[in-house]
């Protein structure tokens, strides 16, 4: 475990690589699916690393933990994943102290979002830290500090805009689907070079002809989380139910089915399925491509959007002829009004985010007394005397009344009030002794 002292709050750091410097085949590399992160814990210890908890997303991976370097943390990271080392120093950022806490806060609130306001990132910075409890990797500093940013995060989101209408990655692949098939409102800004077969030179979709999304049939891969709100709004915005579900666990698809009545099927059949599929969604979380040539080759037109990190369609797949791929970074190139409108609340998520980081620090910096607080408490309970046994009754006032610990807590609390004003333990130390005794 981490050595020094965990409450020295320079040396909470945080590593990671986000979609601002790399793609997401690179971020592939770098991904921690839930073994991974298991094994990441298990490491702790040899890297001098505590306190530690890994998110990673399709946009991003971070690893958060009390260690003497950002490299340590790079080096753990690596030791489970594809990519090198070497590599991720040169494409990561690293952040100690006060600007790795603003980073978290900025990270969950959306604010760092590859879509601004992308409210998702919440729930997996939630199970990231479970997961890590549940392992003994938080302390109160790691505990106190999400506490604080689940704090804020709901601020912003019942106080602002900054989340408002309908934009997350698996919203805007529904949006690029509306557009794809119902025509071009698309900006040439949306036009990503790297594949350049799914617009034509003047910016028109290749299949801007077709307009019944409700005869297409979409077939999503994956039911987790992103897979679940990919369904939902499929329904609820393309107004279709021409939907198979396929997930390695059956069960689990069929539950979906259900819900949304939809139609599933079995991984064995994927084959089958995808074969006259006009739309196929990928949002599976395998750490190897599931979607292969032989699965699309001669099977005619398809839109085929790749949700995953990393990506899960094999990439002669994407070459296809008559094969439109787009994946997460793709995506993030959607601008609309909604995204206008929650570039102009970013102030105020940025005052609601000063303000609880304020609040943290001065809880921190109280927990530096905590020692000497527990040492005066001790010292009182020792010296304490029972009033009744040198003849003095409770005449009212606040010295006699209450039960002995109940008389010690409050000279504790305006010690500690002072302290925190004041900064000077060592006399009020003294004073609180002297006022217990008076």
């Amino acid at each position: 475990m981490y050595k020094k002292d965990k409450l020295n709050i320079d040396d909470f750091r945080v590593v990671g690589i986000n979609y601002k410097k790399t793609d997401a085949l690179v971020r592939g590399q770098f991904a921690v699916n839930e073994d991974q992160y298991l094994q990441l814990l298990s490491k702790a210890t040899e890297f001098g690393v505590d306190d530690l908890f890994v998110v990673s997303t399709c946009n991003r991976t971070e690893v958060y933990g009390f260690a003497a370097s950002g490299t340590r943390l790079a080096e753990m990271l690596c030791s489970v994943c594809t990519g090198d080392v070497g590599e991720f120093e040169t494409i990561s950022y690293k952040k100690n102290g006060t600007a790795a806490i603003e980073h978290l806060f900025h990270v969950a609130s959306g604010l760092d979002s590859q879509i601004l306001g992308d409210y998702e990132i919440l729930g997996q910075i939630k199970n990231a830290v479970k997961l890590a409890k549940a392992n003994g990797f938080v302390g109160p500093f790691t505990e106190r500090l999400i506490n604080s940013v689940l704090q804020a995060s709901k601020a912003i989101k019942t106080h602002t805009a900054l989340s408002g209408g309908t934009v997350s990655t698996s919203f805007a692949a529904i949006q690029y689907i509306r557009e794809y098939f119902e025509g071009p409102s698309v900006t040439p800004e949306m036009k990503c070079p790297s594949v350049q077969h799914i617009m034509t030179g003047d910016n028109t979709f290749l299949a801007g002809s077709v307009k019944d999304i409700e005869e297409k049939k979409i077939v999503v891969l994956g039911a987790g989380k992103i897979g679940r709100t990919t369904c939902r709004n499929l329904v609820d915005y393309l107004d279709t139910t021409n939907i198979t579900l396929i997930n390695r666990t059956e069960e689990t698809a069929k539950e979906i089915a259900r819900e949304l009545r939809l139609k599933c099927a079995p991984m064995e059949a994927m084959d089958r399925e995808l074969a006259d599929a006009g739309v196929v969604i990928v949002s599976t979380s395998s750490p190897e491509p599931v979607v292969f040539k032989r699965h699309l080759v001669s099977r005619g037109s398809k839109l085929v959007i790749d949700l995953s990190v990393p990506c899960n369609v094999d990439i002669e797949a994407r070459k296809l002829p008559g094969i439109t791929y787009v994946d997460v970074d793709m995506l993030s190139k959607i601008k609309d009004e909604t995204l206008q409108k929650r570039t102009a609340e970013v102030p105020k998520a940025l005052a609601i985010i000063e303000e609880h980081i304020a609040e943290f620090k001065e809880w921190y910096a109280m927990r530096k007394h905590v020692p000497v607080l527990k040492e005066v408490k001790n010292k009182l309970k020792q010296i304490y005397i029972d009033p009744a046994l040198l003849g003095h009754t409770d005449t009212g006032g606040t010295s006699c009344s209450g039960t002995k610990d109940e008389k010690i807590q409050k000279v504790i609390n305006t010690l500690a009030t002072k302290m925190r004003r004041d900064n000077a333990p060592g006399c009020h130390y003294i004073e609180a002794i002297n006022e217990f005794i008076g």
